[in-house]
């Protein structure tokens, strides 16, 4: 007798949170970070899905239909951006059929949007920062805002009152009707987000995570003061980075724990610059370690699961990362030696991975399901582990992808 989808959710969702907690489960769980995969298997342009929402629901569906992973991702809140960043001239990405062609994917642009004699600025008072010189400078659309007066000046009828002049500057009314149109945008984004996650549920698949947050560092570096600023401020300002840091630590909890007012449990959390590549050991230890700890430790003290992606390799951080508490947490890896981080660290942090990319799109379903055979038989013993590609596949092959699926069903059921 066939299973209702209410019985296939509450099977995965056993399946994978007894896998987190490092338990046993039934069988190994799978689960696939699709990125852009599913317009591509549906053969619609990436731009369509970003501005169409019923194009992106339909192909993330069928999706669903033909690959059973144990979890589903809600593709919304990041991939159904297009309207948002076209209101407001957003410079930081280039999108499908905006700097790039419709069927290409995210291209970051890197830039120094903080300069290094602003860190006073931004550690006195960051959300002005933000408002008065980051907004301006990501923002073509909000350019204007770099002649408002400071925000904290602002206060009573006796103090600040005359600076809403300032909003009668050249500009300022565009600005409110791009505000205004990237809001109307972010609430049919959230909209639509809301119907997909009702849309998995009633198909049985558990949402792989419904919040999002970043190690403060890379916020940072990432965004603000640039991959060259964040590793060359490590010499030169490593005071004021700190500072920083320590000053984004609590805007990084307060998003990472807004998922639980959600009602949500999974914390999606994606690494960059804590890497091998990046810095030392003595570095991570210094000015990335201590941050990253404290929100998962902030995440994992209000009951919420921090679902860790390190992107790139980060094996010699095995015995650093693996002090957190234990069955609280999934650390995804994408290059790392993940079968030396299961003798390290895998009786503290369920492991989720790492199918290679290169395999899954240039190598055969053969090759594909040998790999995932031996990571079930090392990682998976004993429990602990979720096999997944080991980033994004959104180029993977799809028979690859289901030779994955099919390898958890025939060699991961636990005796």
């Amino acid at each position: 007798m066939s299973k209702s989808p209410e019985e296939f959710f509450a099977e995965k969702e056993a399946r994978v949170n007894t896998a987190i907690a490092l338990g046993v489960p039934d069988r190994v769980p799978v689960t696939c970070m699709t990125g852009f995969f599913p317009a591509y298997y549906a053969k619609v342009s990436l731009r369509e899905v970003m501005y169409d929402a019923d194009k992106m629901i339909a192909a993330w569906t069928k999706t669903l239909q033909d690959f059973d992973f144990d979890t589903a991702d809600n593709p919304f809140m990041i991939r159904f951006l297009g309207a948002i960043m076209e209101a407001l001239d957003y410079k930081q990405l280039k999108w499908a059929g905006h700097g790039v062609d419709e069927m290409s994917g995210y291209q970051f642009v890197e830039g120094e949007y903080m300069k290094p004699e602003e860190y006073d600025d931004f550690i006195f008072d960051p959300t002005d920062f933000m408002i008065r010189r980051y907004w301006p400078r990501i923002f073509g659309a909000l350019a204007p805002l770099a002649e408002l007066p400071p925000l904290s000046e602002i206060i009573t009828y006796s103090m600040g009152l005359g600076n809403f002049a300032a909003l009668a500057a050249p500009g300022m009314r565009e600005v409110g009707q791009a505000l205004i149109k990237a809001a109307e945008a972010g609430q049919q984004m959230a909209k639509n987000a809301g119907q997909f996650a009702g849309v998995i549920k009633a198909m049985g698949f558990p949402s792989t995570y419904q919040g999002f947050t970043q190690a403060p560092f890379d916020t940072l570096s990432d965004y603000f003061r640039g991959t060259l600023g964040g590793m060359m401020d490590m010499f030169r300002h490593a005071d004021k980075l700190m500072a920083a840091t320590e000053k984004m630590l609590p805007i990084m909890l307060r998003l990472g724990l807004s998922t639980k007012k959600r009602g949500g449990t999974k914390v999606f959390i994606p690494l960059h610059k804590g890497l091998d590549g990046f810095m030392s050991n003595d570095q991570f230890k210094r000015f990335y370690w201590p941050s990253l700890k404290a929100l998962m430790e902030g995440l994992i003290a209000e009951g919420l699961i921090p679902v860790v992606l390190w992107e790139g390799e980060c094996t010699s951080r095995l015995e650093i990362i693996g002090d957190i508490p234990a069955g609280k947490a999934v650390y995804h890896f994408e290059r790392t030696d993940i079968f030396k981080a299961k003798e390290i660290i895998g009786d503290r942090v369920c492991l989720k991975g790492n199918v290679p990319l290169s395999l899954m799109v240039t190598g055969t379903p053969d090759d594909v399901r040998a790999y995932c055979k031996k990571l079930i038989d090392v990682v998976g013993k004993g429990g602990g582990f979720i096999l997944d590609a080991a980033a994004p596949a959104d180029d993977a092959k799809p028979e690859n992808l289901q030779a994955m699926i099919q390898a958890a069903k025939d060699y991961g059921r636990y005796a």
